[in-house]
């Protein structure tokens, strides 16, 4: 017997390579393209910010154009997740939801919930891996049923495995035909809301745009230059440079506007081609199987977000300081090169990985001593990449208290950036303020003289001096020494 299905799109945003939505079209005599919006969960399991509801409805609005041209569309239902699904499911005579599996507790907990509204109302549940290269229990698995926490262990683990699963093929117009489309008034009642009906702010809109096809045309742009792919090494690119010195793809994969397997395997037939190429971790491919170690580690770790009950997190006394964290938040530190990067995070909602690590660092154990997760906060509101996994996997690697151990190896906020970008073009971007100062002085300007700064037409005043920089430029040396506390003490 044929289905009449729901299909619920929660992070899959795309048409390419997504199994579970091609499994329903071959199951159903009726299919229902569902995104529910549900603000609250939304706004408290996921933080997102206003740059990021941006970029989600405009990945809803090309999904629905996607498969308006396959002769479906897309049904945004605003409300609360199972109330929607309880309500529709009678409405339309459903007889099987299926949606794509992910590995976060607030999405397992959904699909646990599904799955037991299923049981109450007679409806089958279909869920598949889509989102990470490999099915996360498999890798626990095969490692006893505990995360690898090396990625070393963790490449090992994946020559036992094998490759990913190749991507499955792409869904034409006759894979819809098979299947009866929602009425056309349907798709007037529920189409994807505008950002001022949601009361969202236009302020500050990113050059990212969100969606599959922006998505698959920034990565075709990308793998046009076989040399750039084949030689590319993460480490040797530039974190202050005007334009990404890196894909920039990491939004559209957060999001599941492209597939990571579609990605692993273009670059698999790139390398092939190669007479040489990077390797892991530095590579490409690498980068994707970092995404995949944090993935794994996040999807068997409890309070993964958390310091307190987080078994592979260090207990540190961080300091609570409300002040110094609303203005490293607001790009106030008074360092020109944190300030910039943050900056560009408000106004973009995207930093280079390098830069992350400098504001990372000088959050935590560089200078101001602050929890990581409370880095992780901000992160998860204002990056458009903000991912559950990966995120707090960084900032415990970045504060030194997971993965990562070498405490005393710390980012100088004036010497990182000035040794890639010595004329300090990019502060000049994000501070315009300090536009006018000589190079030699951009990086630190209380140091120029107060003519210089009169000539700049910026004049540092001590007395607003955010940090209060003068009194203590630098808190390392402390830190490292508290670093090494923390450890002896553990």
């Amino acid at each position: 017997m044929l289905h009449r299905t729901i299909h619920l799109f929660r992070k899959e945003l795309r048409l390419h390579d997504n199994p579970v939505l091609l499994a329903a079209l071959q199951s159903s005599e009726a299919l229902y393209p569902v995104y529910i919006l549900d603000r609250a969960f939304l706004t408290s399991s996921m933080h997102i910010g206003a740059l990021r509801w941006h970029f989600l409805l405009q990945s809803l609005e090309d999904l629905h154009k996607n498969l308006c041209q396959l002769g479906s569309c897309l049904l945004v239902i605003q409300g609360e997740y199972e109330t929607v699904l309880r309500d529709h499911i009678q409405r339309w005579n459903i007889t099987q939801v299926t949606l794509d599996a992910e590995m976060e507790p607030f999405y397992k907990e959904m699909e646990a919930n599904i799955q037991r509204l299923g049981a109450e109302l007679g409806f089958e549940v279909l869920s598949l891996v889509s989102h990470s290269l490999y099915d996360t229990q498999r890798i626990l698995d095969i490692n006893g049923g505990s995360p690898p926490l090396t990625y070393k262990r963790f490449l090992h683990i994946l020559s036992l495995l094998g490759d990913p699963e190749v991507p499955v093929r792409n869904l034409t117009a006759e894979d819809f035909q098979r299947c009866s489309a929602p009425d056309a008034d349907l798709a007037e009642s529920y189409r994807v809301p505008l950002p001022e009906d949601l009361k969202i702010s236009p302020e500050n809109l990113s050059p990212w745009r969100g969606g599959e096809t922006e998505g698959l045309q920034r990565l075709e742009q990308h793998l046009t230059d076989q040399g750039w792919v084949a030689s590319f090494t993460k480490p040797r690119t530039i974190p202050n440079s005007l334009l990404p010195s890196t894909t920039g793809l990491s939004p559209y994969f957060s999001m599941g506007c492209l597939s990571v397997r579609t990605f692993f395997y273009r670059l698999s037939n790139i390398y092939a081609q190669a007479k040489h190429h990077s390797l892991p971790p530095v590579s490409l491919q690498g980068q994707l199987l970092w995404r995949e170690f944090f993935y794994t580690v996040a999807s068997a770790t409890p309070n993964f977000t958390q310091m307190a009950g987080n078994p592979i997190c260090l207990q540190i006394c961080w300091y609570k300081d409300a002040e110094r964290l609303h203005k490293w938040k607001m790009a106030q530190t008074g360092f020109p090169w944190i300030d910039a990067i943050m900056t560009q995070l408000r106004q973009e909602g995207w930093i280079h990985h390098l830069a992350r690590h400098a504001v990372a660092c000088f959050l935590t154990r560089g200078d101001l001593w602050i929890s990581w997760e409370e880095g992780m906060k901000v992160f998860e509101e204002l990056l458009l990449d903000a991912d559950y996994s990966i995120n707090a996997g960084n900032w415990m690697w970045l504060s030194a208290s997971a993965f990562f151990h070498q405490y005393t190896r710390i980012f100088c906020p004036v010497r990182f950036g000035k040794r890639t970008d010595p004329q300090g073009n990019y502060i000049r971007k994000y501070l315009p303020i300090l536009k006018n100062f000589p190079s030699k002085y951009i990086y630190e300007p209380w140091t120029a003289s107060e003519e210089e700064q009169k000539q700049a037409g910026c004049i540092i005043d001590d007395a607003d001096d955010p940090m209060e920089i003068k009194v203590k430029r630098d808190h390392s040396e402390e830190n490292i020494s508290k670093g090494k506390v923390a450890r002896t003490t553990e």
